[in-house]
């Protein structure tokens, strides 16, 4: 079996490697998606040099960044959340990345702790349509986005996707390249704009291929997931 230093190593080569075929100029970053595991998962893969870690549920992720708070890890809330829990979303998380609506962003925007930095938000946007999953429309991302950049207390970073797991490769680049040209046009109207979420254990490599910046991967780092936890 693997330790934990061995398996990261093999992701961040891979993603190095995919990086390096697209010819992209910077590092693409690994994003740890460790919904449903420990805090001593995350404590151990922390001690192997991951830093960014990424959670589904909100008071999970809480409860497991005040745990872990002595190392200094960068938490990331990347699944559904309700209103009624921007403001402990806003003072556990150092990044939102699933902002699908306007409401959130007055929401997060009131609850961001003083003193802390403003909260990095990705706008998360359904390209695809599907009705069992949360994202703006393609064509509500614009006034979004200016939304959340005309926030004081949230920074606008830019987008994340899950895009159907469609089995033809083919179906999948094309969605991915839709989210690459939705990505270049908010970078054209906001500077700031920097990141492109997408792509996961099964996918990364297209994803990389296609423009993220930014992939995130759970089982290949941890192994099969365990049964799902509560909000």
């Amino acid at each position: 079996m693997e330790t934990p230093e061995q398996t990261l190593r093999g992701v961040l080569q891979t993603i190095e490697n995919a990086a390096k075929l697209a010819g992209r100029p910077r590092a693409v970053r690994l994003l740890a998606v460790s919904k449903t595991r420990t805090a001593g998962e995350v404590r151990a893969l922390a001690a192997a040099g991951q830093r960014a870690f990424g959670e589904n549920y909100v008071r999970e992720g809480a409860d497991k960044a005040a745990e872990l708070a002595a190392l200094g890890l960068e938490w990331h809330l990347i699944g559904h959340l309700q209103s009624n829990k921007c403001r402990e979303a806003a003072g556990a998380f150092d990044w939102v990345q699933s902002l699908d609506r306007p409401k959130l962003v007055a929401g997060l925007d009131r609850a961001r702790p003083a003193g802390r930095p403003p909260l990095n938000v990705l706008v998360q946007v359904n390209v695809d349509g599907e009705a069992s999953k949360s994202g703006c429309a393609p064509e509500d991302v614009g006034a979004l986005a200016g939304l959340v950049a005309g926030a004081s207390n949230l920074r606008l970073r830019g987008l994340m996707a899950i895009p159907e797991p469609h089995p033809d490769p083919a179906r999948r680049r094309a969605t991915l390249r839709r989210l690459r040209a939705l990505f270049d046009q908010l970078a054209a109207d906001h500077p700031g704009v920097d990141t492109l979420s997408m792509g996961m254990s099964d996918d990364f490599e297209l994803a990389i291929a296609e423009g993220a910046t930014m992939v995130r991967i759970g089982t290949a780092l941890f192994g099969p997931r365990p049964t799902p936890a509560h909000d």
